[in-house]
């Protein structure tokens, strides 16, 4: 391995990419002025180890540990690659965790695991003391054989607490407790330790061990991140705050010994906004006072008077809400209806107040909360004493959580009040969900990103930058992009003169034909397999069909559908020669995945994706437009025009992902080109990044044969006789 700068030590390779020691210059610099750092780079340069190799060397340094995170499980794969690479260089302790629903062995829910947890120390802890007393019963009986006075009275004292150590012990074995937990607190687990460390292991690996030895894997790894060097996980151990402070404490690190790595960091934005929101059911709400009607408590009656309050608010806001025939076309989804106001509080705290006749909400929301948390601490005993087989739910704790909360923050900036209803499979009668959905992500994220030492955000699409760092709540973070460094003349972009394809537009007959012979020109000068890209999966269907009747691959076509395993169709599509593979560019194909030489030489996107735009987009544009007042056109530039951009440039990077590799990337519709500039707001072509914007060639729907023959030509690919255009 070539020493090139100090930390490439844990450099795994003979050479870096281009750019890639650049790049990790940068960010070991801004480590050590504890900035957080903002990279972009092209698919296929190198991110990851970029990331990696100066934060483990700073944190190997400065004692601290590094957490890398994705939210795309093919990434999360490679990261175990990436780790598995480096330990082979220099010996770190790196761990992969999960959370415990994806390695419980006997599948119980997180609550009732936290009881199995209490209750099975608490077992082991009484034999342990029982053990340790009958130790002494047999050592005073030696003494009192050798007369030592006062040993009997001893012995007495002793046998009478054995006993009663004894009559406890016997009601926790009738209790409920986990014999694999039981067995990592009985049996010597060295050897498992021994193991984790001497190769980097997945969750899978974990679970397969201990479950052969009847151990808890998900505790036995707990045990074992104390002060590793790398933690794999997902992007929920550090997103929601709760899950951040247990997962730190079992890292056995403040937040400020922690450097944390996102990767795919355009997705942070949405996933905060998930992590966020929160929700109550008209079932959880039922459940409570069905709850309260056997409590025998005196703040019942308050807890009612508030959650009944609530429910009947809830079915009367869904009702008035639904218009005439809507209530028929809800089905398995949540279906939004709008009810907030800009000029008052939304439909459904105004019918709650209308409704409510208590002494006061705050006074007994907060009497229902109390209630709620005794209800629980009893469902907890009694599950822990074996007098239930589950870990019952305090339904009235939820309830009442929700519900103070909707009060308190509903009509702050950026909380959105939702009502949406669904059906019920079981008995097909429409229920609703009252939500409070977050629109300014830096909500959760800000905390973040100024507790830990420093943060390293990574993405092939995260500028413009100063968007970025306003979202999330950044503070002054060094900025780094990196264009695709492989030769410029291995890749073609090309913007086709299609009509811009608004929504009225698509359903147009010359559109539709116009755009077929698009999609079938491009397929049939690719040397190799085509992947196209459509705003949704309608368009996708739509025009799978229209190619059948067009071209002669049959056989090869493959069309993505919402809702169907999409590693089978790719797996398929990529065994394939000559294949097209029609999808959507807001399915699980568009990012984090990549197809190489010709699983895919051609890609297309078609049209300009703007997501759904549905009421919880509109309030999305709203608080930004509220947010940053003085910025001409924020929301829409915030919410709608730049994560649609970079949802197309993740599309594009499917291709050309080594530097021998060649393609051609083709954007369908007039938006992109340079006609653009005269359509106002809907033309996109200049929220591209300069230089990608340069390389973008305009061409005539006619001619784009042609320029996909010449540059295909160039690069010797057609196999034999190139087809005549």
């Amino acid at each position: 391995m070539a020493e090139t700068s100090g930390h490439m030590r844990f450099f795994p390779y003979d050479r870096p990419y281009p750019n890639q020691e650049e790049a990790m210059d940068g960010i070991a610099e801004a480590l050590e002025s504890e900035r957080d750092v903002l990279v972009e780079g092209a698919p296929g340069t190198g991110k990851t180890l970029s990331a990696l190799v100066p934060a483990l060397e700073y944190a190997r340094r400065e004692d601290k540990t590094v957490v890398i995170t994705t939210n795309v499980h093919q990434q999360m794969r490679q990261f175990v690659e990436d780790a598995r690479a480096i330990t082979r260089t220099e010996p770190i302790r790196a761990v992969v965790f999960k959370g415990k629903s994806s390695m419980c062995h006997i599948d119980v829910e997180y609550q009732e695991c936290q009881t199995l947890r209490d209750t099975t120390r608490s077992l082991v802890e009484k034999e342990e003391d029982v053990a340790e007393l009958s130790e002494q019963a047999d050592a005073l009986v030696d003494r009192m054989r050798q007369g030592e006075q006062g040993a009997a009275d001893a012995r007495t004292a002793v046998t009478d607490e054995l006993d009663d150590l004894e009559d406890e012990l016997e009601d926790l074995r009738e209790g409920n407790v986990c014999e694999h937990y039981y067995n990592n607190l009985t049996e010597d687990t060295e050897a498992f330790f021994s193991w984790l460390f001497d190769d980097v292991r997945t969750p899978e690996d974990i679970y397969e061990y201990a479950d052969e030895r009847m151990l808890c894997g998900y505790e036995l790894l707990k045990e074992g991140m104390e002060q590793v060097d790398l933690v794999v996980c997902n992007y929920h151990h550090l997103l929601d705050p709760n899950i951040r402070e247990q997962f730190f404490r079992w890292l056995d690190r403040d937040p400020e010994e922690v450097i944390t790595v996102f990767d795919e960091a355009h997705n942070i934005e949405s996933a905060a906004r998930d992590h966020a929101s929160r929700t109550l059911t008209e079932n959880t709400l039922e459940s409570a006072l069905s709850e309260l009607d056997d409590a025998d408590d005196s703040r019942a009656d308050a807890a009612e008077n508030v959650l009944g309050a609530f429910l009947d608010a809830l079915r009367e806001t869904y009702d008035d809400a639904l218009g005439f025939g809507e209530r028929e076309q809800v089905g398995d989804n949540w279906y939004d209806l709008p009810i907030a106001n800009h000029d008052r509080r939304d439909d459904l705290t105004l019918a709650f107040l209308d409704r409510y006749e208590g002494r006061g909400i705050s006074t007994e929301a907060d009497l229902a909360l109390q209630l709620g948390k005794r209800l629980d601490d009893e469902y907890e005993e009694a599950y822990r004493d074996g007098e239930t087989t589950t870990r019952k739910e305090c339904q009235t704790l939820q309830a009442a959580e929700f519900v103070a909360a909707w009060m308190a923050d509903g009509a702050k900036l950026g909380q959105h009040p939702m009502c949406s209803v669904r059906r019920d499979g079981g008995t097909e009668e429409v229920y609703g969900r009252a939500e409070l959905y977050t629109c300014i992500p830096r909500e959760v994220t800000e905390t973040l990103f100024e507790e830990v030492h420093a943060s390293i955000l990574m993405s092939a699409t995260l500028r413009p930058f100063d968007v970025t760092e306003d979202v999330l709540g950044l503070s002054d973070p060094a900025t780094m992009a990196y264009e695709l460094a492989y030769p410029e003349e291995n890749r073609r972009t090309l913007a086709v003169q299609t009509p811009a394809l608004f929504s009225s537009e698509r359903e147009e007959p010359a559109t539709q034909e116009t755009l077929t012979q698009v999609l079938a020109d491009a397929a049939r000068f690719t040397p190799g397999n085509a992947l196209v890209f459509f705003p949704s999966y309608a368009e996708a269907e739509r025009y799978h069909e229209r190619l059948q009747s067009r071209m002669d691959v049959t056989d090869r076509l493959f069309l993505d559908e919402a809702g169907t395993p999409t590693e089978e169709i790719r797996s398929k599509f990529v065994a394939s020669q000559g294949a097209v593979l029609l999808t959507s560019l807001w399915g699980t194909l568009a990012e984090g995945v990549s197809f190489d030489g010709d699983d895919a030489r051609t890609v297309v996107v078609v049209g300009v994706p703007y997501p759904h735009l549905s009421e919880r987009m509109e309030a999305i544009q709203d608080a930004y437009d509220r947010v940053y007042s003085g910025r001409r056109e924020a929301g829409w530039r915030y919410a709608v025009e730049i994560p649609t951009i970079r949802k197309t440039r993740q599309a594009l990077g499917r291709v050309i992902r080594s530097p021998e590799d060649f393609g051609v990337r083709v954007l369908a519709d007039k938006r992109y080109t340079r006609a653009s500039s005269q359509m106002g707001k809907y033309g996109v072509r200049s929220t591209f990044p300069s230089e990608e914007r340069a390389e973008l060639v305009d061409v005539p729907t006619e001619k784009l044969k042609f320029a996909m023959l010449n540059f295909y030509n160039d690069h010797d690919a057609y196999d034999g006789e190139p087809p005549r255009p």
